[in-house]
């Protein structure tokens, strides 16, 4: 049996892909050692209201070249501020009250939290549970840590033992294909294309906001919406092969 990894920054209440990459492998690796990038996805992410799109950021202390395991909050009322405009934005989604006291009693847990690394990844293991996704979830930091942006990524790879690494398709852009085909590391880019719509308050319909926007909505059916565990249309090698 071979093994398949996917190595990515931890991210505050990620999209229904982000959880379609973790539940496609067998291993996900929290790439929180890379440095932190300033009005990206680690600290914000975006949600629907009545009044069109909105941001919902954790406000943090940065500097230039600060890694992501080490950015810290610097506002700790900012968990009562996300609740309160979630409450609002999804007071009448269908299945809102279903996950309410979970979700709420997760706020106040992470308003105690300093670190962005641990907010984050506290939501994602309570979105991973809410869909039963049971991948193995790990921290970079754990690991031998090597020079250079993809000789660190097959490096890893190679502590796993894994045989394929599965990556968003963004990383095309850099990486360095030939580099897992040295080491016989079948590298695949998963396909965000063709979701669903699903019944979505506040039209027109929009993919790209936070996944609670999706088990909001949707509720047990959510996965139904997703591409979980690489269906047949989820994912694709570099040669466009499935």
């Amino acid at each position: 049996m071979g093994k398949r990894i996917a190595i990515l920054q931890s991210n505050y209440i990620p999209w229904k892909g982000y959880f379609d990459l973790i539940s496609s492998v067998d291993e996900f690796i929290l790439y929180d050692t890379a440095q932190f990038t300033k009005n990206d996805w680690r600290n914000r992410n975006k949600i629907k209201t009545a009044g069109g799109l909105v941001w919902l950021s954790i406000p943090v202390r940065h500097r230039f070249g600060q890694l992501i395991q080490d950015t810290t909050i610097h506002d700790s009322t900012w968990c009562r501020t996300h609740w309160r405009s979630l409450s609002q934005a999804y007071a009448k989604a269908a299945y809102f009250k279903m996950y309410k006291p979970a979700f709420e009693d997760l706020y106040k847990k992470c308003g105690a939290e300093s670190k962005l690394s641990n907010v984050n990844f506290q939501f994602i293991k309570e979105v991973c549970g809410i869909l039963g996704i049971e991948t193995t979830i790990s921290w970079s930091r754990d690991y031998r840590l090597v020079d250079g942006q993809t000789k660190r990524l097959v490096d890893l790879c190679k502590q796993l033992g894994a045989t394929e690494y599965l990556s968003g398709p963004v990383a095309r852009k850099y990486i360095e294909s030939d580099l897992f085909a040295q080491e016989n590391i079948k590298l695949t880019y998963i396909d965000y294309s063709g979701y669903p719509e699903y019944p979505q308050l506040y039209p027109p319909f929009e993919h790209g906001v936070s996944i609670l926007d999706l088990i909001f909505n949707t509720g047990p059916e959510a996965k139904m919406y997703m591409k979980n565990f690489c269906g047949p249309d989820a994912c694709k090698s570099p040669d466009g092969e499935r």
